[in-house]
């Protein structure tokens, strides 16, 4: 396993949840870490909390200011995507718009961006980590658009794994993660988050930390590329 002492880490949507865990988690690491997303108030939040983290604002459609963020980190050792920067709609395919299902897959043609501005600056030892999810292989009913996205990006990852060698390409799919997502839900946050852990066969949601777990490991694993790893708590399972 890689160390990351002394590496160079960028990971974009960086300032909540997965991807917020997973530049503390660099950071601990020994890392120097630069972590971007489109909210003001989120980077303003935390670079005030990690002072040691270099955040900044950035949309993953930027391609201008991805790649000014990468050419001023210089030789970059990892790049995590994990902004969604998309507006998905949980409906049945036939009740969505064509307009709504297309505009999911923003998620998709960001994470482009991010490979086409970011891949030319890391090093050959280095690795691309996307995020996604498990609608990619299970599908529940109105997660279609969601679904096709997921898959459009595990399909990215194995071709670019073999056209990029021997810099790394990986993905992780989380399953069900208590992040702020779900905030949306109020008072019934944590209820509602219960039982979804109840058809779960560990019995619970997942962390954020627990994602950024497999995220470090994807970086630092250096024999792994063009692989899914899936953090669902067993949520595949038939």
């Amino acid at each position: 396993m890689g160390s990351l002492a002394g590496q160079k880490v960028v990971v974009i949507g960086g300032t909540s949840g997965i991807g917020l865990a997973t530049a503390t988690a660099a950071l601990g690491e020994g890392a120097s870490v630069w972590a971007v997303s489109r909210s003001e108030d989120k980077v303003a939040q935390c670079q005030s909390e990690y002072p040691d983290i270099q955040f900044g604002r950035l949309d993953i459609h930027d391609t201008s200011g991805l790649d000014k963020l990468f050419a001023s980190v210089g030789n970059i050792d990892h790049i995590v995507a994990n902004a969604t920067g998309a507006n998905r709609t949980n409906a049945p395919f036939m009740e969505q718009t064509d307009e709504q299902f297309r505009a999911a897959f923003e998620k998709f043609w960001g994470y482009t961006n991010v490979a086409r501005q970011g891949i030319p600056h890391l090093r050959p030892t280095g690795s691309l980590t996307f995020v996604s999810g498990f609608p990619a292989r299970k599908c529940n009913v109105g997660m279609s658009s969601i679904s096709c996205t997921g898959c459009a990006v595990e399909g990215l990852t194995r071709a670019l794994a073999l056209e990029v060698a021997p810099i790394r390409v990986n993905v992780v799919a989380p399953g069900i993660i208590d992040t702020a997502a779900f905030a949306a839900l109020g008072e019934n946050r944590d209820q509602v988050l219960d039982q979804i852990g109840q058809s779960i066969p560990l019995g619970r949601v997942g962390q954020s930390e627990e994602v950024a777990s497999s995220i470090m490991h994807a970086m630092q694993n250096t024999y792994m590329s063009g692989a899914t790893l899936d953090v669902g708590g067993g949520n595949l399972l038939p």
